[in-house]
Parts: C-alpha cells; structure tokens; sequence
C-alpha cells in the first residue's frame, strides 16, 4: 500500500476559507480533476463546517494519497455520532437547518466512513483519482423532488 501524507491542519472556524484553498491546491497537485476537485472541496468543506459547529469548535483535517485515492480525515472533539445520524435521503425543507451538509458529503464522496464515540467524531472521505464524475443519484432525485432515488 503506497501512504503519502499531503496536508495535516487544525482548524477552527477562523481556517475554514484558508483551509478551502488548501484543499483545492493539494487536490488539485494530487491529480484530481475538475469536477471531482470541487466536489472534494465541498464534501470536505461540509464536513469541517460540521466539526466546528458541533464538535467543540476547532478540528483537524489529514489528507492523504493511498493506492489511487484521497482520503482525508477530519477529527474533532465533539459528542461524536454514528452514520445513522446522516439522513439516507436529502431532509425535507422543513426539517431545519441540520443534516444537509454529511448527507452531501456522502453523496459525493466515494466512500465516507462515521467512527467515534465520547472523544469526538472520525469523519474520513474518498475520493478516486481515477473517477470521473459520478451518477449522483442522491442529487439528482434532490433536483427532482419525488423522483426515485437510483443506487
């Protein structure tokens, strides 16, 4: 397995614009393409948002090249919560203002994986670099309100 460590960064709600152009200069030297680069970005971006707004403020974002793929985790030291806190289909707008953002994120990730517990919670993202923009059905039945969802 080839593990090569591209950016290891605390934040706090001050960082997230810094942060950002980080993501998007790192992703884009890694080799992922345009979509998938933005896309990266904003799933990060949502989970990060989610770390300081509910886990204690402040947080922490590796990113790392492995075998074909990015992955980057972000760690804060929040209550934690599991993958049955992100809805399985996009909140209605009545729902309020949470549950958007981890959704997104797992809509446009590769893989997202939820761990964590009392510490804080262990959100890691992936992202191919071989992909290219994939059906996202997620959004497209989001698009199109009571459209079937396909997986």
């Amino acid at each position: 397995m080839t593990c090569v460590l591209l950016l290891d960064m605390f934040f706090t709600a001050a960082d997230l614009a810094r942060l950002r152009r980080c993501l998007t200069d790192t992703a884009r030297l890694a080799g992922l393409a345009e979509p998938r680069r933005g896309e990266f970005v904003l799933a990060v971006h949502e989970v990060t948002g989610n770390a300081v707004q509910h886990g204690g403020g402040r947080g922490r974002a590796r990113l790392w090249y492995a075998d074909g793929a990015l992955r980057c985790r972000v760690t804060d030291d929040g209550p934690g919560f599991t993958d049955a806190a992100i809805p399985a289909a996009l909140p209605a707008p009545d729902f309020g203002e949470d549950g958007r953002g981890l959704w997104l994120a797992r809509e446009l990730s590769d893989r997202l994986d939820v761990t964590g517990g009392a510490g804080g919670a262990i959100v890691t993202l992936e992202f191919d670099l071989a992909a290219t923009r994939r059906d996202t059905p997620g959004l497209a039945s989001a698009a199109a309100p009571g459209g079937p969802a396909r997986r």
